[in-house]
């Protein structure tokens, strides 16, 4: 070994030791002395440091910064979260995801399909883990006939306060081909969850959408409670979520249903998911209800069919009802888990599963029968990404309609099922 390979290799020996006394593992039951941030860019110290769960003068614990870590991915600004320790300093090392997001836009809806356009998002608006975003989306199949425009706003915190909150502007203007009317409106919808506790939050909601055509002004008012003893939002892997809600529509507006004039009716809502992990086996089961009592004008009856509800065939006209159920018993298999990238200098994270399943389905106006029931099976792919959550793509089957069915479709089944076009 020459002299200057003898240099090198003492050099190399150096730079490993002083990176295994600097950036050590905290050990179980170490004491902490001091919590330092490092890593953040775009994002203000404080939105960390309300996740965190260890404290200074208090032991460090493996347990507990699994806990952490997942409150801190499901704020969606993280790709990569480590601890270290330097002598009783406990450091949180973070890799940020892209903040700004000026990209095309993509929707799947079971009413218009697929849908395409022009997005601007900020995921993280002055460091505050406030999102916002504005899209432009017209649908492939009839091209710039069926047209979006959005503006979406939210955060887990307002203020320092833990009251949740999401702002939604949408204009449609699209002919409606299930429920059969041209969907010309407007729609200003706020939605507030504020945290009692770490698993209980109260929920409430206020709406104005107003539709053209002579249906008119729509307002909405609701509330509910949510328990959510999940181990993470995202991804959930364990545990139980169940949320119930009540919201009057319409607030004393007359009309009839089959002339679509108005609408006056209160709606009770049940949205229950169970979550249990084995290995790399991830079983859940959700059952979402829909109760309406009162007038619901026939531009606003629900639909089943497509990725969005139950995919054993596509939403057409004759699968209508004023109240829904749907059922699924899903199985997914960890194909790779979450895994921090970067792609030209652009931080995410990306991971894969393998999907299988039963959909069920239940549509009815005055009682249910299981002459409105229908099942299907159904499987594929889900794509774990930034920002969307996820990206499905899925193949279903019923035994009814006699033939498979390919479905694309972006965020969790669980959130594009409450969330759908109206």
């Amino acid at each position: 070994m020459s002299s200057f390979d003898k240099k090198l290799f003492f050099a190399a020996v150096v730079l490993f030791a002083v990176g295994l006394v600097y950036s050590n593992p905290c050990t179980q039951g170490q004491m902490i002395s001091s919590i330092k941030i490092e890593g953040l860019v775009h994002t203000k110290e404080k939105v960390v440091y309300r996740e965190l769960l260890h404290r200074e003068g208090s032991p460090f614990s493996k347990e507990l910064f699994e806990k952490e870590k997942l409150k801190l991915e499901d704020l969606d600004l993280f790709t990569d979260i480590k601890a270290t320790c330097k002598d009783s300093q406990l450091i949180y090392e973070f890799k940020e995801i892209f903040r700004w997001i000026p990209s095309p836009a993509g929707k799947s809806t079971d009413r218009d399909g697929l849908m395409i356009g022009l997005a601007l998002a900020d995921l993280n608006v002055m460091g505050e883990d406030i999102r916002a975003e504005v899209q432009y989306r017209t649908a492939v199949d009839p091209f710039l006939e069926n047209n979006e425009y959005a503006l979406y706003i939210s955060s887990p915190y307002l203020f320092s306060l833990p009251l949740g909150w999401n702002f939604e502007f949408l204009r449609t203007d699209s002919w409606d081909d299930i429920r059969e009317f041209n969907d010309r409106s407007y729609l200003f919808d706020l939605d507030l969850d504020w945290n009692l506790t770490n698993k209980f939050s109260v929920l409430f909601t206020g709406a104005y959408r107003y539709i053209e055509d002579g249906i008119g002004i729509l307002p909405e008012v609701g509330a509910g409670f949510v328990i959510d003893l999940r181990d993470r939002e995202l991804d959930s892997r364990q545990g139980i979520y169940f949320e119930y809600r009540i919201t009057q529509v319409g607030l004393g507006k007359k009309g009839s249903e089959n002339n679509n004039k108005g609408e006056n009716h209160l709606e009770i809502l049940f949205d229950n998911r169970a979550y249990f992990t084995y290995s790399r086996f991830i079983t859940g089961a959700t059952a979402l209800l829909r109760l309406r009592k009162g007038l619901v004008g026939h531009y606003d009856y629900y639909y089943h069919g497509g990725a969005n509800t139950f995919r054993g065939h596509n939403a057409l006209p004759h699968y209508l009802g004023k109240n829904e159920a749907l059922l699924t018993l899903e199985e997914r298999f960890v194909i790779r888990e979450r895994k921090p990238a970067s792609l030209w200098g652009i931080q995410f994270f990306y991971g894969l599963q393998a999907v299988a399943g039963l959909d069920g389905s239940l549509l009815w106006d005055s009682s249910p029968s299981w002459k409105n029931y229908e099942g299907a099976i159904y499987g594929g792919l889900h794509l774990i990404i930034p920002a969307l959550d996820r990206i499905r793509f899925e193949i279903g089957y019923s035994p009814d309609n006699g033939e498979p069915i390919f479905h694309l479709g972006l965020f969790d089944k669980t959130t594009s099922s409450r969330w759908r076009s109206r």
